[in-house]
């Protein structure tokens, strides 16, 4: 399974609404960075928090979709780790556990959507994600 999944270019919009996508579900990860082109975000793909860490992506990222519950480090945990490094990206955490989705939020995350969410929920938490 491939650590990253290639960018994809938005059908419309602008490109500098860049989005990281952290799951470790390669199908979910390529399911999303695809929605988010054809919502006109460019969209870049992760298969964990440490391989975003150690990606050139950290400097041109608008927004983070991250899952919660990641093999290695959680999304939460990325989180307070980019935090530590001044850097504070707007997050929207994305959970199949609902009792995670209904726990308060970390500071930098502006949104939990419990899965499957929709494409208008997905479209309204990156837009106020993005107007933080």
């Amino acid at each position: 399974m491939p650590a990253e999944t290639p960018t994809v270019l938005p059908s419309r919009g602008d490109s500098c609404k860049t989005v990281a996508v952290i799951d470790d579900d390669h199908a979910v990860r390529e399911a999303l960075t695809e929605l988010l082109a054809a919502l006109g975000f460019l969209a870049r793909g992760f298969s964990s928090a440490e391989s975003f860490l150690q990606s050139d992506a950290l400097g041109d990222k608008r927004c983070l979709l991250l899952d919660v519950m990641l093999a290695g480090m959680s999304g939460p945990e990325l989180l307070r780790k980019l935090a530590l490094r001044g850097l504070r990206i707007p997050a929207i955490l994305i959970t199949a556990h609902e009792k995670t989705a209904l726990a308060p939020l970390p500071l930098e995350a502006s949104a939990c959507l419990l899965k499957p969410f929709s494409d208008a929920a997905l479209e309204r938490a990156l837009h106020e994600a993005l107007s933080r």
